[in-house]
């Protein structure tokens, strides 16, 4: 990377990988609130989960697929590939169904589904490559101030993606008269997807490999696509219908365990592996690592459960649980930004980590201990104190291993911490889930209340699907109480995450913040 690139051609290089990036993160929330259209549509209700899931397994599985590619080939391409990638799933997503059905694909859900795993395996390198490209253009002094924009954009999207599908599903058929709004939902991508790949195209360098690349190892790839893909549909199954030890759980869960073994195995023998399996024996890379596979988990308990808790303990209206999720989104945007800026700034990016983390502790046991009659304001100062705690995990883990490591294995090691982070997720809010159907199950029938939605549907993998339950503002003084002691016991395993990122983060090593992306394996100045 040229060091000496004008300033200008950097900041819109940056404006169009955060544009890009924003797009990816916004489809992981936006069509949430589209689906009881889209299903009453399309007539896919048994089918609606698979709209969420297709694009969740395809963008978790592809990161680690996008890092070594951008070690191999020009950075630009592979984003600009993953862009039209992503505009092309777009736009097919809003024609799903307009033909009726099709050879292979079948009905308008079929497509649909089909079509939002084309979205992902673009969505999975917007991710990916936001965090690369923004490491080869400022080094890692100066970068943490730049990598607390992706925080940023990352708490915007997630509260403006609802309140997005919403407006355009209940109102996009007046801003274009014969098409449904749902599929606006898909067609906005489209203008703010070619005005980031104009940015791109016109202003990106190419960033090309620092040495020649060797063939990629195709085998390790299908390897690690049938592990991946069959482990989050494992996690993402119904499991009001394939329980734990459903032959089906099971044996998605056996090919994800052997493909994933002979994954390792390849890797470990082969000259040019998609992840370099030495990287763990780097300290910074292995406990960050370890962290945010935790934090991930931590996060999305959050951004699930809380909107459950005001649905069914405080009777307030879907929208109304929408808008409490704003002060989380605002606190990760304050928490990200301004610790991006000290790091910039001072240096010493662990003290800002740790910092974080005892903050969102403080909000989360909060959380943890509110009572049932809680007032709406006080959950809604809660949710501020642990968004501001959590903003400093969006950059200065990937920006501590990205310091850590050389840059010629730059593109695995930060596709890496993105991986781990998402993989987290999925796993973590699995496991929650559990935890909220077992609490609910031991109080709901011993009470005489039924619980009026199975529990597998009170959550999709794109949030919660609202309202839930009871009908909102109705729900029992049973009800209240019941999903009022899951979910606090939702929090405290949330805590215990923290906790046990806090520790790894302990061990995370300090190293100084190399000013310049010059030299291969240096660390410091």
């Amino acid at each position: 990377m040229d060091e000496n690139r004008s300033h200008r051609q950097k900041m819109l290089t940056f404006a169009g990988v955060l544009l890009a990036m924003f797009l990816g993160s916004l489809d992981q929330t936006i069509v949430s609130t589209a689906l009881p259209r889209i299903v009453e549509d399309l007539h896919g209700l048994e089918r609606f989960t698979w709209v969420a899931t297709a694009y969740l397994v395809a963008s978790t599985a592809l990161v680690p697929i996008y890092g070594k590619l951008a070690d191999m080939y020009s950075r630009r391409k592979i984003e600009v590939t993953a862009v039209i990638i992503f505009l092309i799933g777009s736009m097919l997503c809003g024609l799903a169904g307009e033909f009726g059905p099709l050879p292979l694909l079948g009905d308008g859900m079929n497509q649909l589904v089909v079509f939002r795993a084309i979205q992902g395996f673009g969505g999975a390198g917007l991710f990916a490559m936001a965090f690369i490209i923004i490491a080869d253009l400022f080094p890692p002094a100066e970068r943490g101030r730049y990598q607390g924009f992706t925080g940023a954009v990352f708490g915007t999207s997630s509260v403006l993606g609802p309140f997005l599908g919403g407006f355009l599903t209940d109102h996009g058929s007046n801003l274009i008269p014969g098409v449904a709004g749902w599929r606006l939902v898909f067609y906005v991508n489209l203008p703010l997807g070619l005005l980031a790949l104009w940015f791109i195209l016109t202003q990106m360098p190419a960033l090309r490999p620092r040495s020649q690349p060797k063939p990629f190892d195709y085998l390790s790839a299908a390897l690690l696509m049938a592990g991946l893909v069959p482990l989050v549909m494992a996690l993402q199954l119904n499991r009001a219908v394939y329980g734990w030890t459903d032959p089906v759980t099971l044996g998605l869960l056996a090919v994800a365990v052997v493909s994933l073994a002979g994954f390792v195995f390849r890797s470990l023998r082969h000259e040019n592996p998609i992840l370099d399996f030495q990287l763990f024996q780097n300290p910074v890379f292995r406990t960050a690592n370890g962290a945010l596979f935790l934090l991930g988990g931590a996060f999305l308990g959050i951004i699930i459960f809380q909107p459950l808790f005001m649905v069914n303990v405080l009777g307030v209206s879907a929208t109304k649980a929408g808008v409490s999720l704003i002060p989380l989104s605002m606190g990760v945007v304050m928490g990200s930004l301004l610790a991006g800026q000290m790091v910039s700034r001072y240096g010493h990016y662990k003290r800002w980590m740790l910092a974080g983390l005892v903050v969102l502790l403080g909000g989360l046991s909060l959380l943890a201990t509110m009572p049932a009659n809680v007032s709406y304001y006080q959950v809604l100062g809660y949710l501020l104190l642990c968004g501001i705690g959590l903003g400093p995990t969006m950059p200065l883990y990937t920006l501590a291993i990205q310091n850590a490591i050389e840059p010629r294995l730059l593109g695995q090691a930060t596709s890496a911490s993105q991986f781990f982070r998402q993989i987290g997720g999925a796993i973590t809010a699995s496991v929650l889930g559990a935890v909220l159907t077992l609490t609910l199950a031991q109080n709901l029938p011993a009470a005489g209340a039924p619980l009026l939605v199975p529990v597998r549907q009170l959550v999709t993998s794109e949030g919660p699907a609202l309202p839930v339950g009871a009908a909102s503002g109705a729900a029992s003084p049973v009800m209240r109480a019941a999903f009022s002691k899951a979910i606090s016991r939702v929090y405290f395993v949330n805590i215990f995450l923290v906790v046990g990122g806090l520790l790894l983060t302990l061990f995370v090593p300090e190293l100084p913040l190399r000013k310049t992306n010059a030299e291969p394996g240096a660390t410091a100045e």
